[in-house]
Formats: C-alpha cells, structure tokens, sequence
C-alpha cells in the first residue's frame, strides 16, 4: 500500500523521562485513545513493570488524534511531567522530535525486526524517536447478513457500493428502520478526514499531494473526481452528520446496527465481533471501478 495511506503507530519516550533500569519507579503510558489500544498496551506494560518492579500508570489522552497532538504540543511546551510514554502518530515524529529520546542506544538493534519502512519513518536526523507498535490500514466493514438478504456481493468499486448502500438503505427504511444508513465513515475535520480522503483519491489514480520531487501535484481532474464522488454521499448513503464523526463515532452507528458500511482501521474487528453485535466483515477498499488497477 501507497506509505501515504499506511496510518502507523509507535511506542516513544519523553527526554530525559525514563529512570535507569535498576530503579523502581512509576512510569505513565499515553497508550491511545479508544478500547482495544488500551486494553492491549497496559496488559503488557503492567506485565513489564510486576517483572521489573515498576509501577505503570495510564495517561488519558483526547478521542481525536488531532486533539492528542495538540494537547502534547502544549505540555511540551509547558514541560509537563504528566506523561513519559507516548504512542505517536505516523506522521507526527518530525513534529514533536525535539521533546523526544534517541532510542538507539538502547534497542539493541531491536528495530530490524520491524518493517523497515516504518523504522525509517521514526527515524529523524538519524535518531530513532520511536519502536514500531503496529501499522494500520483502513478497510470496509460491511453487514454480510445484509448483503445477503439482498441478494448483493462485497462492492468493487464505489460505484457498486453508493448501488449496494442505497439499495438497502432504502428496503430498511422502508422494513421500519427510519436511521438506517448506507454508509458510515471519518469526515470531521480532523487527521481521520485527511486518512479517508487520501484513500479516495488514491483509488482514482489521483495519485499523491506532493510528488517526489516536492511539486504539488494534487490539482488534477481524478482527484477533483474522487473528492467529489465522496461529497456526493453526505446526505445521501451518508448522514450529513458523519461530518462530526470520527473512529468511534462511525464504530457506534455501524455496532448497533444502523448502518450497511464502514470505512474503519483494524482494532474495531474485534470489537464488531462481540456477542449481540450483527454479523460484521471486512474487505479491501473499493476501486474507482471494478477491475481497475488504480
């Protein structure tokens, strides 16, 4: 996938933050914001600090990572001591690589083991500012249970799914649901916007904002398309309010049932997977037509 589409995660250190290793202390994680992030970093942070006899903490951080961001850029600047461990962003380490610890020293070559992409991304100035955690990519939930009932596969392309997504919308509207929608996804205005239009114009061969050699090449007639296609469906597959909605946002529409799709990141797999949720499915995102190469 196009790095520019790849939404990363890392684990990075405050300066100066982290106590020598022989010392007991008491360290506070930013592990991230929704459910399944926090669940997954504390248990095996707590198991670190009961082998190590350090005590851990959880820092909690803004539901947006526009907000996140924000607010770190103010305790920097403030030199808060609220937090020593941060998870950050993928494109955020150029950022915020002033108030951060060079991890090489003591990885230990640790980061060979990751995606070396990734690494390179951390890395700033020659400083490894943080370890891989995981990477992200976004893909369309989608109701099976629906798709069957009417009759219709996974979509290819946008085309098929603005189909597929008015199609049902309407018979479930119709059937009593009055809320249902078509399609859910990130359009507040914040990074999850930028993630999802980035994807659009991706799959329309819009290609990139910037080019390799730094020009600004977003200005063309496929990007212009893509965007307006995705304009087309607020209020129409999609509610006008999805223009507030970010991850969980979306996560809570699709989850209790009201709507056919959803353009998410990975972690709310598992939470659609839960007893009393409908049968949920994941795919690749649609094409700008199906079988087409861009």
């Amino acid at each position: 996938m196009n790095a520019l589409l790849r939404r990363g995660a890392a684990l990075a250190t405050l300066v100066a933050a982290l106590p020598g290793a022989a010392m007991a202390a008491t360290l506070t994680l930013a592990c991230g914001s929704n459910a399944a992030d926090i669940e997954n970093c504390l248990a095996h942070a707590q198991d670190w600090g009961r082998r190590n006899g350090h005590t851990i903490k959880l820092y909690s951080a803004p539901t947006s990572s526009t907000d996140q961001l924000a607010l770190l850029r103010q305790q920097f600047a403030a030199k808060s001591s609220d937090v020593d461990v941060i998870m950050v962003d993928v494109v955020w380490p150029g950022v915020i690589k002033d108030h951060l610890l060079d991890l090489k020293p003591y990885s230990k070559g640790a980061e060979a083991k990751h995606f070396p992409a990734i690494v390179a991304n951390n890395t700033v100035d020659g400083k490894l500012l943080g370890m891989p955690w995981f990477t992200d990519a976004g893909l369309l939930f989608y109701r099976k249970d629906l798709l069957d009932k009417y009759k219709l596969g996974v979509p290819g392309s946008w085309d098929e799914l603005s189909a597929a997504a008015k199609k049902v919308m309407d018979g479930e509207r119709a059937a009593g649901n009055a809320d249902f929608q078509g399609f859910v996804f990130q359009a507040k205005a914040y990074e999850g916007l930028s993630c999802n239009a980035l994807e659009w114009v991706a799959s329309f061969g819009g290609g990139s904002v910037v080019d390799a050699q730094g020009n600004i090449t977003i200005n063309n007639a496929n990007a212009a398309r893509a965007l307006d296609t995705a304009a087309a469906w607020i209020g129409s597959i999609a509610p006008a309010g999805v223009l507030n909605y970010a991850e969980e946002d979306a996560r809570g529409v699709f989850q209790n049932g009201k709507a056919l799709f959803m353009r998410n990141w990975p972690y709310a797999w598992s939470l659609a997977q839960a007893p009393g949720c409908r049968p949920a499915r994941a795919a690749a995102r649609p094409r700008w037509a199906a079988g087409s190469s861009r």
